[in-house]
């Protein structure tokens, strides 16, 4: 089984035999849904590919192989009476840099456009009657007088816009708004483009247009120039047009491991480990079922089958450089707050709806953080999960990979350049089980910038955001924030990934608390300099100690239910008094005689209850 990562093009997926998930069958339901339609879904996430099967699909020139290309796939089967019905058109916005001053951009714009008409000139020709216009200096003109020879030929024309909002993304999140508004606003050559799109739709021959983006704030930005288009990225039966169902994937893995003559995972084990890392996609908040990027899978799929192994790095960095708009958020206004709230599993992140249509001032003014979090949704840096609330709209980070990257752009601003520290304390920790490091660490450098940074997270949500940016390792750990245990959420477990158990390393549970320095009537200087035994003795920190043994106690078992007895744990309750001090108690797990959980501890006083 040979998988076509990083390749976009139908046709040679068929015929090189690629692995190829049939989603033909949603032609028809396209072609009810209209004649101009916008799809968004966030980078590499098969949207190309779609409009590839379209092209192929609906080409006049490639009706004779039509059998050959779908006759074995689910539109082959009931063809629609439109197939090869069409003269058909793809631009691709992201093949527009936008680098240089506005002039630049437009120039490259225009020259796109005008070499994809030529394009469709030469390959036409014989039904174009050898007819060839092309205006330099012009494209809009030239899009007009192809559309006019068209319909005087009574054809018609399928327009197809790869990644309409990609050079405008990059001008938003780069060069600033200069350019933007230049290029998109007022009579800017984006907003003409559109025009002459909308123009052409009206009765000149352009019968179906198929667009795709990320966002809609481009769209948004050229308002009436193209208000015709029907948005259907939130609707239910798009939901799996473009990514991968678990069960298309627990199909193809078990065909690879079927296959493999001397298997080293189960299904299971390799099905968990990319549901954690790769699943978690709902662009429905009415569809139940998630999708798994399909970059991602196929990245994996590919190392899986090749080698019989995991990939060593579980993000492929193809898709690492979406760090760069989280990066864009967090330094606008209330970005910092949207982040700290996006990061926080223990509270529900609520909304009255998605925004479908804003703006870049609008998402610049920052008034509320609706737009900012519909922006993040539309980046697939947020996703639908069940919302507590009628009415409301729920989401969350979708997975491990998403997480990654809002973890290094906190780390980033608050660590710069500290890789190699983090990195020992951490080893000390997983390899020794010795907390001591990452505490002494946190607290001589990241709890200092935390308590005078906008990232105010005033309990022990702030204690585990710092560990989490300590600490994140996706080769080693299947780390996990708030896991359901024993009808509980722990607050970070550090489970080691099958492919990585064969090395002498620690999983983790962890349980914070958070003690202000109001509770124990101390300032931080006092609490700064007072001894160990000292804090523990204080009555709200054995309080807390006693509260988050309690937790360890429940869920201990209940990750040994899940992994085996045997698995190598060493858990730890933190307290953090105040951004000053962290104290802990807990350690590397022995078995008793009566099966029981004893710790080894690190503290210098422990409270009976732990």
């Amino acid at each position: 089984m040979q998988f076509p990562y990083g390749i976009s093009d139908f046709q040679s997926i068929i015929e090189d035999g690629l692995f190829y998930i049939d989603r033909t069958g949603m032609i028809p339901v396209i072609e009810q849904a209209g004649r101009q339609l916008i799809f968004l879904r966030p980078r590499r996430f098969g949207k190309s590919l779609w409009l590839s099967t379209l092209e192929n699909y609906y080409d006049i020139a490639k009706k004779d192989r039509f059998n050959e290309l779908f006759g074995h796939l689910a539109i082959g089967k009931q063809p629609t009476p439109l197939r090869n019905s069409y003269v058909v058109m793809r631009w691709d916005f992201s093949m527009i840099t936008a680098t240089g001053n506005a002039d630049d951009i437009e120039t490259r714009l225009n020259r796109h456009i005008n070499e994809s008409i030529d394009a469709c000139w030469e390959k036409y020709a014989e039904l174009l009657n050898d007819e060839h216009i092309v205006y330099a200096d012009d494209a809009i003109a030239s899009f007009t007088a192809l559309v006019h020879a068209l319909n005087r030929r009574s054809l018609k024309l399928y327009l197809l816009i790869d990644e309409y909002d990609n050079f405008a993304n990059e001008l938003m999140m780069g060069t600033g708004d200069d350019h933007y508004d230049t290029l998109l606003h007022g009579e800017g050559a984006v907003r003409g483009v559109f025009k002459a799109v909308k123009a052409a739709a009206s009765g000149m021959g352009l019968e179906r247009v198929f667009i795709t983006g990320v966002s809609p704030i481009a769209m948004s930005d050229i308002t009436s120039a193209y208000n015709v288009a029907k948005n259907i990225y939130l609707r239910e039966e798009f939901n799996q047009l473009c990514g991968f169902t678990e069960a298309e994937i627990a199909d193809v893995l078990q065909q690879l491991i079927e296959a493999q003559d001397a298997p080293r995972y189960s299904l299971d084990e390799v099905l968990a480990t990319m549901r954690a890392f790769y699943n978690g996609y709902r662009f429905c908040r009415r569809h139940a079922e998630r999708v798994y990027n399909p970059t991602l899978a196929l990245y994996f799929l590919d190392v899986f089958a090749a080698h019989n192994r995991f990939p060593d790095n579980i993000l492929d960095e193809n898709l690492a450089m979406d760090r760069n708009k989280i990066h864009y958020i967090a330094h606008m206004k209330h970005g910092t707050e949207v982040i700290g709230k996006v990061l926080d599993d223990s509270r529900p992140l609520l909304l009255p709806a998605i925004s479908e249509r804003f703006g870049v001032r609008y998402i610049g003014e920052g008034q509320d953080q609706v737009g900012l979090l519909s922006l993040l949704y539309y980046l697939g840096a947020l996703t639908h999960t069940d919302s507590p609330l009628p009415g409301e709209v729920a989401l969350h980070i979708p997975n491990l990979v998403m997480r990654r990257l809002y973890l290094e752009e906190i780390r980033d601003v608050c660590l710069p350049g500290d890789a190699l520290d983090r990195a020992a304390v951490a080893r000390a920790l997983y390899m020794q089980a010795d907390i001591t490091p990452v505490c002494r660490y946190l607290e001589s450098r990241l709890f200092k910038v935390f308590s005078n940074r906008d990232y105010r997270w005033s309990d022990e949500f702030t204690v585990k955001t710092a560990f989490l940016a300590t600490l994140f390792n996706d080769v080693l750990f299947i780390m996990d924030s708030e896991p359901e245990l024993n009808r509980g959420h722990a607050d970070l477990s550090m489970i080691v990934r099958p492919d990585m158990r064969h090395y002498a390393v620690y999983n983790v549970l962890m349980e914070f608390k958070f003690v202000k320095l109001s509770d124990v009537g101390m300032t931080g200087a006092d609490v700064a300099g007072a001894d160990d035994e000292v804090l523990h003795a204080l009555p709200a920190v054995q309080q807390a100690f006693t509260e988050a043994g309690a937790q360890l106690r429940r869920y201990i078992p209940c990750l040994r239910a899940r992994y085996g007895e045997s698995m190598k744990l060493c858990s730890f309750a933190v307290v953090a008094v105040g951004f000053d001090r962290l104290l802990w108690m807990g350690g590397r797990g022995q078995r008793t005689e009566d099966g029981g959980q004893k710790e080894i501890h690190n503290s210098l006083v422990i409270p009976p209850s732990f």
